[in-house]
């Protein structure tokens, strides 16, 4: 093969091997290096190791490799349970010593901080992660991709990258009866001979399969995301899911046609069982329908939603914003330590949820609505609402443009930020700053072994 030069004056091929020092982690978690002065990424090497690096992948201004041969291993180098964990997505720091985890995820936040320099940023305090209850088995929710591989049916994650799937037979970060699930309709949907997706010509019907788990009560809920409305064999395969499985209280259906990066489609049908099924978080019970979102690790939910409440520092005089508010987990936890709570969130299914476990647990301060914060919280203002404490929780992607301006407009005095994306958090930080004060950043382990990191903010109003 030719070289291919990636910058001036470096020529590398695919296939090259070369020793490397890793110098540090980057924000997925690969260990990065630096060859003749550019810039190598290598998932599962650690800081401090020397590793014999083989190029899979060359780009205009780094390089992609993978460890061909460690010659220097690092002490915080661990076994992973996992046998694929340096194969599929998800698994980014099962090598590496757990109390290491914790510092690389408050380290995500301070480099992020660094990229984006939001004003005052040096002065920021950002604290000490903290630790998850559990490093494996704290998954409530498994969503793995369906598909043929040597000739049988496989489920789950894809490799880094790719739609090459890696078939998962068991999964330590998973709660153990999710998997039991996930395994035992694999077979049931080979033995009925069910078609499953294919890629290429878009064909087959059974897409990925979601298995969900109530942490407090043990219910788990099953949905087969589809190509197509019908589902052949249907009435064989709840057979054998009610004779084999009976633990799965709800099994749906979710409808989402053609070649799309979307995992969700509109279409919802109910097959057995329930709708729903019930957690329970702060002392309170919650109905969660199929694509509602929750936290995957619910101990640890429990926690982050406590650290919210710190930074609120909410009184019963308050009138609270809920934005991005999903079933209404964060706003009705808070409810009872204030005057009223409103909320906003774009899926109907996830605000008849929040309305529905409102009344569920006999809140009635607490109200849901459809729509976009942007949109909802000026008609709010409008109609002579007033509020004084405001909590977002945005998806990765950060707020939305328009969001900030109004939250820069009417300025609430009380303002926490729950972020799951440390890059557009501080990104996000240098418009908020105009206004805002940073009292504290608090990261929060939520996913142990993977590379993502959780932090909640305290901002308050400049003076």
């Amino acid at each position: 093969m030719a070289k291919e030069k990636v910058t001036a004056g470096v020529e590398v091929k695919i296939g090259d091997r070369f020793p490397l020092t890793i110098r540090r982690l980057g924000v997925n978690g690969h260990g990065i290096g630096y060859y003749k002065h550019k810039v190598c990424f290598v998932p599962g090497a650690l800081p401090g190791e020397v590793v014999v690096a083989e190029v899979i992948r060359i780009h205009p201004r780094f390089l992609e490799a993978k460890i061909h041969r460690i010659r220097k291993r690092s002490k915080h180098r661990v076994t992973p349970k996992d046998s694929y964990a340096d194969i599929a997505g998800g698994f980014e720091l099962e090598d590496l010593a757990y109390p290491q985890q914790l510092a690389f995820k408050r380290q995500v936040v301070i480099d992020s901080l660094e990229k984006f320099k939001p004003y005052g940023y040096r002065n920021y305090e950002v604290w000490k992660t903290i630790a998850a209850p559990e490093e494996y088995h704290y998954r409530n929710k498994a969503q793995f991709q369906v598909r043929m591989v040597d000739g049988h049916v496989a489920a789950g994650l894809y490799k880094p990258n790719s739609h090459d799937l890696v078939d998962m037979q068991e999964c330590a970060v998973q709660m153990p009866r999710t998997m039991k699930v996930v395994r035992t309709v694999v077979k049931l949907i080979e033995e009925l001979k069910i078609p499953v997706y294919e890629e290429e010509h878009n064909s087959g019907i059974i897409k990925t399969i979601v298995v969900r788990e109530s942490w407090t009560t043990g219910e788990l809920q099953l949905t087969f995301i589809t190509n197509t409305p019908k589902l052949i064999h249907k009435r064989q395969l709840l057979a054998g899911i009610a004779e084999q499985l009976p633990e799965v209280v709800s099994v749906m259906q979710n409808v989402n046609a053609g070649d799309t990066p979307l995992v969700w489609g509109d279409q919802m049908i109910h097959l057995a069982g329930k709708e729903t099924i019930s957690e329970s978080l702060m002392g309170l019970d919650f109905e969660l329908s199929a694509r509602s979102f929750l936290q995957l690790n619910p101990e640890q939910t429990e926690v982050l939603y406590e650290q919210a409440a710190d930074a609120l520092e909410l009184d019963k005089g308050d009138t609270l914003i809920d934005a991005y508010a999903g079933i209404g987990t964060i706003g009705l936890s808070l409810a009872p330590r204030v005057k009223e709570v409103r909320g906003m969130e774009i899926i109907p299914e996830a605000v008849a949820d929040a309305n529905t476990n409102a009344k569920l647990n006999g809140i009635d301060n607490a109200h849901y609505e459809v729509g976009k914060a942007e949109e909802l919280m000026p008609k709010w203002l409008d109609e002579g609402l007033t509020f004084d404490a405001l909590v977002v929780d945005p998806p990765r992607a950060g707020l939305d443009d328009e969001l900030i301006k109004q939250i820069l407009k009417v300025k609430p005095r009380k303002f926490a930020y729950v972020s799951c994306g440390m890059a557009s958090l501080a990104r996000n930080l240098r418009r908020l700053t105009s206004v805002y004060h940073v009292d504290y950043i608090q990261p929060i382990d939520m996913m142990p072994q993977t590379a993502r990191c959780e932090a909640v903010v305290k901002l308050s109003l400049r003076r």
